[in-house]
This record gives structure tokens, C-alpha cells and sequence, in this order.
């Protein structure tokens, strides 16, 4: 196989592309949905707060 460099850049522009693609697949998931609303709530929890009076 003969890899030129636009061969390369394609290659890398792909594997990017599909990386990418699969952190949103990941973060935007149904089944983690629960999760991440209760972790984004945790910086408002009184019980989580030690120095809030």
C-alpha cells in the first residue's frame, strides 16, 4: 500500500471524524441522561456544601 500524504490526511480526518461522532453518540445517550442531570445539580445540594451555613 502506498500511503501519500493526502491518503494520510484522509485516513486522519476520518478517524477523527468517527471519534467525535462517538463522544456525542456517548454523551448524548439516552441511558446516561439520568446521570448527567443529577451531576449537574450536585454544585446547588445544601447536604454536599460543608462550608454553606
Amino acid at each position: 500500500m502506498d500511503l501519500d500524504l493526502n491518503t494520510l490526511r484522509t485516513l486522519v480526518t476520518v478517524t477523527a471524524m468517527a471519534t467525535f461522532l462517538g463522544i456525542v453518540w456517548w454523551a448524548y445517550g439516552p441511558s446516561r441522561k439520568a446521570r448527567f442531570e443529577r451531576d449537574a445539580q450536585m454544585p446547588f445540594d445544601a447536604d454536599d456544601a460543608g462550608d454553606a451555613k
